[in-house]
Order: C-alpha cells, then sequence, then structure tokens
C-alpha cells in the first residue's frame, strides 16, 4: 500500500487506540512535550470505567496534560507510575499520598543515557504512546520535540500509537519513523505544552556573568534546565563560533544560534548542527525548530554518551545542584528528605566535558536555600550522590568559582567554604577543624 493508503487503514480514534491495552500492561509515555493528550485521556477514561485494573506506566518528566488525565490522585489505585525523573507533578503526589498514609510513585533511578536500554531491553513494553509531527508525502512522521528514548522505545515495544499534532515541528537527524511502524494512529490538533522560565535574580545574574566568563569562543555547550543555565546563555551572545551538543534545547540556546554566537563550525561530532535529544520551549521556540537544518535531533543513548560527548574538543557543560559537600560531591536530586527529581543525564554530561581535550564541567548553586536559611555547602549530604567528588571539577556560587582537580580533601573543603555564604563559613570551618573529612 502507499503511504497515504497505509495511514487511513491505522487511523483509528483514541478509545479505540487504547482498547487494546490489558490490565496489568507495562505501558511507557513519551516525556515532556511528546506526551500525547488524546491518548492520555482515553487512556485514563478506560481506567476510570474500570476496563483496566492495573497498569504500569513507565516514564521521564510529565507534563500538565499527564497530571489531569492517566496521574490524577483517583486513578492512582490502579495505575502505578513508575517515574525515572519526578517534577513538581509528582512532588505534589507523593505529599498528598504521604497525608493520606499510602504511595502512589515507585521511583526508578537511571542515568538518563541509560533510560533506553532499561525500556527496551529490561522492561517489556507492551505499548508506547506518543506525539508526533504530522506524515509528510513519503510516509514519514518525525518525534519532534522528543526523541530521548522515544525512538527507541517506538520500535522495541510489542505495540506503537501515535498522536498526530499538527503544532509538533517536524524535526531534523535521527527522528524519523514511518508509517510502517506504526500500529495505530489518532489525529489532535492542541497546542504544546510550554515552559516558562523565571525571572533570574541577582544571584542568577552573578553566578552566570562568572560562568560565562569561563567559556571561550569555540566551545562546544551543554547547559542544563533552569534560570540559572538561561541567565548564562544572555551573557554568551558576543561569543563566537560556539557550538552545541545538550540533551536539553531550549529557548536561550536558540537565541544564540539566531545572534551567530553558534555556529557549530568547530565542532567534531555533527559540525554545522546543533544536536539535542529533547526540548522544551514556548511556541515561538517550536516554530524555531521546525523544517530547521540546522537542528539535529538524536537519540539520548547518542547524546549522552560521555564517549561521544568528549568528541567535541572545548566541551562545557552547565548543570545545578541543590547541595555540595565539603568534599565536592553533589545531591542534585533530593530535597529535605524526598526524592525532589532525578539524576537525568547530569553526570554523563560531566564525565563527557571532563574527557574532552580542553573542556570544563561547571556546577553551579546558589549558595543557601530557603530564603537564606540553609547553606547549599554542607559537611555531609542529606541525599544521594549524583556526582562524585572523583568527577567535580569546577564549582560556582555569588562569591566565585572554585577548581576542585587536584585538590586534596581539606583543599577541597577549603576552596569550596570560600565560595560558601559569609554566614555559614564559621560552621563549615568548624567541621573542617574537627578532620571529619579524611
Amino acid at each position: 500500500m502507499d503511504a497515504e493508503t497505509l495511514y487511513r487503514s491505522r487511523l483509528t480514534t483514541p478509545d479505540a487506540a487504547v482498547a487494546e491495552i490489558r490490565s496489568g500492561d507495562n505501558v511507557a509515555m513519551a516525556m515532556a512535550v511528546g506526551q500525547p493528550p488524546a491518548l492520555l485521556t482515553a487512556l485514563a477514561q478506560r481506567v476510570e470505567s474500570g476496563g483496566l485494573e492495573r497498569l504500569n506506566l513507565w516514564y521521564f518528566h510529565s507534563m500538565e496534560h499527564a497530571a489531569r488525565t492517566i496521574l490524577r490522585d483517583d486513578l492512582l489505585d490502579r495505575v502505578r507510575p513508575h517515574c525515572m525523573f519526578l517534577t513538581r507533578i509528582e512532588r505534589d503526589i507523593i505529599k498528598r499520598a504521604a497525608e493520606a498514609g499510602r504511595s502512589a510513585i515507585d521511583f526508578v533511578p537511571v542515568a538518563f543515557s541509560e533510560s533506553s536500554k532499561l525500556l527496551s531491553e529490561d522492561v517489556a513494553v507492551d505499548t508506547f504512546v506518543t506525539a508526533v509531527s504530522p506524515m509528510d508525502r513519503h510516509g514519514w512522521f518525525t518525534f519532534g520535540t522528543g526523541n530521548d528514548y522515544a525512538s527507541t522505545v517506538a520500535r522495541s515495544a510489542r505495540r506503537l500509537v501515535v498522536e498526530v499534532n499538527p503544532n509538533m515541528p517536524r524535526v531534523f537527524g535521527d527522528s524519523l519513523l514511518h508509517i510502517s511502524e506504526v500500529d495505530a494512529i489518532v489525529e489532535h490538533e492542541t497546542p504544546l505544552a510550554e515552559l516558562a522560565f523565571p525571572a533570574s535574580s541577582p544571584e542568577d545574574q552573578t553566578i552566570a556573568r562568572t560562568v560565562a566568563g569561563l567559556i571561550e569562543d569555540g566551545s562546544c555547550l551543554q547547559m542544563g534546565i533552569g534560570t540559572l543555565p538561561n541567565a548564562v546563555c544572555a551573557m554568551l551572545r558576543d561569543h563566537k563560533d560556539l557550538g552545541i551538543h545538550t540533551e536539553l534545547l531550549t529557548p536561550g540556546l536558540a537565541d544564540l544560534i539566531r545572534c551567530g554566537a553558534v555556529t557549530n563550525r568547530c565542532k567534531a561530532t555533527y559540525p554545522g548542527r546543533s544536536v539535542f535529544t529533547f526540548a522544551m520551549g514556548d511556541r515561538a521556540f517550536y516554530d524555531f525548530l521546525d523544517d530547521n537544518p540546522a537542528i539535529h535531533s538524536a537519540p539520548v543513548q547518542t547524546v549522552n554518551d560521555p564517549r561521544h560527548i568528549a568528541k567535541n574538543d572545548r566541551m562545557v557543560s552547565v548543570n545545578a545542584t541543590l547541595q555540595i559537600d565539603l568534599g565536592g560531591a553533589c545531591n542534585s536530586e533530593h530535597l529535605l528528605g524526598r526524592q525532589y527529581s532525578g539524576s537525568g543525564g547530569q553526570l554523563d554530561f560531566v564525565r563527557g566535558a571532563a574527557a574532552s581535550r580542553g573542556g570544563k564541567s561547571i556546577i553551579v548553586c546558589h549558595s543557601t536555600a530557603r530564603d537564606g536559611t540553609v547553606s547549599r555547602i554542607v559537611p555531609k549530604l542529606d541525599g544521594p550522590v549524583t556526582v562524585p567528588r572523583n568527577d567535580t571539577q569546577l564549582v560556582a556560587t555569588e562569591y566565585g568559582v572554585v577548581d576542585l582537580k587536584g585538590k586534596s580533601l581539606r583543599e577541597r573543603a577549603q576552596a569550596l567554604i570560600a565560595i560558601a555564604h559569609p554566614r555559614f563559613r564559621p560552621g563549615l570551618t568548624e567541621a573542617l577543624a574537627d578532620d571529619r573529612l579524611t
């Protein structure tokens, strides 16, 4: 059959598309902007009506339409989320469930670079659901904003259901999906979920200026999520011949492409193209991605492979942490005794940048939290180690930047105390004097 005939033969309603899912199945959904609202609505309605007694749901990074549908509190006695990266949505669910004396989320620790392998080899995914861009005349969709694990799991799952949204950008790179690979299609036009960045704080601006001063012309960039990395991007507009190899592509990085600071001319991998594995932004940003040959989408096991990252000289990774101990170990995922987010791809890029010739791994954080009442630099971490002390290189707060490589534990502690908030330096110095670091 030609592509159009095949498309029509697989076109169905959301209700019919999820009707083949059975109780006890493992269903994986795309992450972030790639999550399909119409399919998630139909799936939630099926659970609500009693059609599914138990559903195992696997995913990274949920969005609001997931919270309104398949992650509703009243469904979580039958839906068991296996989440690999928590957002505010899961944190709220966990809090409400704890108040009711029950658990509601199974957090699954995994590096972002390993997520495709986990979901394609270690978990038997029965159905994968994702949003895609419209099919072209040759029979090809694209995964749009979300290549990540989607392009791999779409092909390893027993069944693939796609939601075609004309607002999903058509993206170049390793993002193609052929109609012959799809089991069911639904059509649903809806605005894409958008990511808004709050205004940066004075501390953000101070740290961003420090970080921007560490980045040379010709560097290749990875920026994490949040206002601080976005503030760094805003201070790089006068740089020349920057490159992009990042897990997350954001409007801040897109602005550097638009203004000419990014040319990707110096990259060893994908020269001339900005590489990413998932993207989040606003409507103008999605329009920028659409049909743009300078943008290259690739699977997360490629983008986040430290060996692949390191092929680019002067690779610079900028990532935020929640807490750092006096030896340099970072906790970027655990807060107030609870899982806050996940390890994501932070360690992937810390190691990739460190292995790059002339590369720099930069960990950033405000010196304090909770309105200045808590130091983020501590004698001992309150949660798991996201970045081991062996891997931590440059650390920046609003009080300066230090390079921990080659320093002893005592020298590291002294350096980190120097960039802690002055109010907490005496207590940290006392902890160092107790000699608990060796």
